[in-house]
């Protein structure tokens, strides 16, 4: 049983931010009912599928039933009120605007269920100049800072994540503030409107070192020289390696690692800040000394004198690193129709109760008929709805 079993979730998002913080909910015990049009939402048409579902959108709706509807219709409006009535957390990440036209903002279904925690998830909030942008993950990206932050550092072109980055971190947010409001319900006996910006939460998570020139506005430091400059990439003489040196007691490992303590009398390298400055010179040296190793027995050298290290995996390879596998972080299930399926096991594991992958990703529609029965329509009810094609069961 997971800490959320018995809440009940309304997922009525789409693409990246709202999937992915509903299914987050979902892995902790929640019954999530993702709420679809006729014709599914966006991420079931992106990318190559297996088994009618492709990986990306099967890997944001795990643990989650899935129930198509015509929101456009009277009858298909009245299913939806009837699960904001039993419901315990509302999710919609529709442009500003866009979720009272439809008729079901905040304030009327407060009306229908005071206690619901509802959630508003948007690109850039509700006022300014880009309010109302349409907006995916690199148009985030680029007003946040993280081109610069990803910057080539020999040419200064700006460069972007290779993930969606934006959108997962305003999932982790969203995740985190319902369990806040679920909380202060639980103390309070009150619903509350949940508000968050996919621009807002990534400026936030960049904020502690990203933009930590930006923190003491009477004291400018050089960008490029933070911490996003600390030790990265290092080539061995037969493949590549990372390694980070912080502290003075990490740098003196390194340097007896390799056999260099003349650089622990250099006064380029003789404290923090120093190295820091001076990291172009840094790399080169500590670079140097590298590629004269080969990768197993660099790594056994550093681990031996404690220094941070890890080689660099490619995504096939981490599948069957030991770590990997030892600290069970990717679970490999049997799934009817899938085949053997991967999928991160969820990172916060509870000493009582369990975070779980109980459910697949749902096919569009697959649960229509059982939730509509859950509601109280009889199966002929069902089947009425079906045949006026305001509900899809696959």
């Amino acid at each position: 049983m997971g800490p959320l079993e018995g809440i009940k979730v309304l997922d009525l998002t789409s693409m990246v931010s709202g999937p992915v913080a509903a299914m987050i909910l979902g892995d902790q015990g929640a019954d999530v009912t993702k709420i679809e049009p006729l014709y599914g939402e966006q991420l079931r048409h992106l990318g190559e599928k297996h088994n009618d579902i492709s990986a990306t959108f099967y890997s944001c709706n795990r643990n989650k039933r899935s129930l198509a509807l015509d929101l456009k219709t009277t009858k298909g409006q009245e299913v939806l009120w009837l699960l904001i009535e039993k419901a315990d957390v509302l999710l919609q990440n529709f442009r500003p605007g866009a979720i009272e036209r439809m008729g079901f903002g905040e304030d009327k279904v407060r009306q229908r269920n005071s206690g619901i925690i509802f959630v508003s998830i948007s690109g850039f909030g509700e006022d300014g100049p880009y309010a109302h942008k349409r907006v995916y993950d690199p148009i985030i990206q680029g007003l946040s800072g993280a081109t610069d932050i990803q910057a080539n550092r020999e040419t200064g072109r700006p460069g972007m994540f290779r993930i969606i980055i934006a959108d997962k971190i305003s999932a982790l947010t969203a995740a985190q503030a319902v369990s806040s409001a679920l909380f202060h319900r639980e103390r309070f006996n009150e619903g509350q409107h949940i508000k968050l910006s996919m621009l807002g939460a990534t400026i936030a998570f960049f904020w502690p070192e990203g933009m930590n020139g930006l923190t003491f506005a009477e004291k400018k430091i050089d960008h490029s020289k933070n911490f996003a400059s600390l030790d990265l990439v290092y080539e061995t003489n037969d493949g590549f390696i990372t390694l980070s040196t912080v502290s003075d007691k990490e740098w003196k490992a390194l340097c007896a690692a390799l056999k260099r303590d003349d650089l622990l009398t250099d006064s380029r390298f003789a404290t923090a800040i120093a190295r820091r400055e001076n990291t172009k010179e840094r790399r080169a040296i500590v670079g140097a000394e590298i590629e004269r190793h080969s990768t197993t027995d660099l790594l056994e050298l550093l681990d031996t004198h404690d220094v941070p290290c890890a080689p660099l995996l490619s995504r096939e390879e981490l599948l069957d690193h030991p770590q990997i596998l030892e600290s069970n972080t990717v679970a490999r299930d049997v799934i009817p129709g899938f085949g053997e399926v991967r999928q991160p096991v969820p990172a916060a594991q509870f000493q009582l109760t369990r975070s779980t992958l109980r459910l697949p990703a749902p096919k569009l529609g697959q649960h229509s008929s059982e939730i509509l029965r859950e509601l109280g329509y009889s199966a002929t009810n069902c089947q009425e709805l079906i045949d006026e094609k305001i509900v899809v069961q696959a």
